[in-house]
């Protein structure tokens, strides 16, 4: 699904998954439940500063062929198939929400790969390093202190071919990484592709957390008061304890868009 202004030379552009697939996890149904709260404030966002939403609702493969956020990295054969028109592209989750107010951070990348860098449980991160590191990388370890999270990506053209690569390295390593995640439960493609971009020495910049405000609920931010509402950009509802069935996930989203927003409709 496309979202922007027709007949426009736009080249920036925000992707996003909104796959309904049965079961546990991401994009379980419970979890969904808010996305479109996510999504809606993207669109708006998009609007405002001349760019094009691209939401991608159907599974390139069946997920037992191939885990549902390692399919993202099909982003440009995704889009060149579409035949959408970009130069810059943010890849983003959907349990974001940005703030109507956000400054265009497409004109902050100097051409480079942005991310921001992770900053919640850093046990959880060097575990991950560690794991992949001694069972799929040969020992290789990339400077722990420039992991950043993948749900915060803006990648462009001279990234396809990076893209490329990281779906090769899942299927060469695939048993190797479901058994890595069943066992360690950490990482998903957020390690691997940390560690690749290194050994592919891609050029990345890191934005600062307020684009990406990751495990806020660690921080002891997220609470009914929205007071993070005052410090950021772009805020990520992950990693909260005792969400069962993602209510407060999905409390929370539903919140903050109407705090910016108002109700949504339809």
């Amino acid at each position: 699904m496309i979202f922007g202004r027709e007949k426009t030379n736009m080249k920036n552009l925000v992707f996003m998954l909104d796959v309904d697939i049965k079961g546990d996890g991401r994009y379980a149904s419970s979890r969904r439940a808010s996305y479109k709260y996510s999504i809606d404030s993207w669109k708006k966002w998009c609007e405002k500063n001349d760019c094009q939403l691209f939401v991608l609702n159907d599974l390139v493969l069946e997920n037992d062929k191939m885990g549902i956020c390692w399919q993202r990295y099909y982003m440009f054969d995704i889009l060149d198939a579409n035949e959408v028109e970009y130069d810059q592209v943010l890849m983003v989750d959907a349990d974001t929400i940005v703030h109507p107010e956000c400054p265009n951070f497409f004109e902050m990348t100097e051409n480079k790969m942005c991310a921001v860098q992770f900053d919640g449980s850093w046990d959880w991160v060097l575990r991950g390093l560690e794991n992949y590191s001694k069972y799929i990388f040969d020992g290789f370890m990339m400077p722990w202190e420039q992991y950043f999270d993948a749900g915060f990506l803006i990648v462009n053209k001279n990234h396809k071919q990076f893209y490329q690569d990281i779906v090769s390295f899942y299927f060469t390593h695939q048993d190797n990484l479901v058994q890595l995640q069943n066992t360690f439960f950490n990482g998903t493609d957020q390690t691997p592709v940390n560690m690749l971009t290194h050994l592919h020495k891609i050029d990345l910049k890191l934005l600062p957390y307020e684009f990406n405000m990751n495990d806020m609920a660690r921080k002891e931010i997220l609470n009914e008061g929205l007071l993070f509402t005052k410090v950021g950009w772009v805020y990520r509802y992950n990693a909260i304890p005792n969400n069962k069935e993602n209510k407060i996930t999905n409390h929370l989203m539903k919140k903050t868009y109407e705090h910016f927003y108002g109700e949504l409709n339809g």
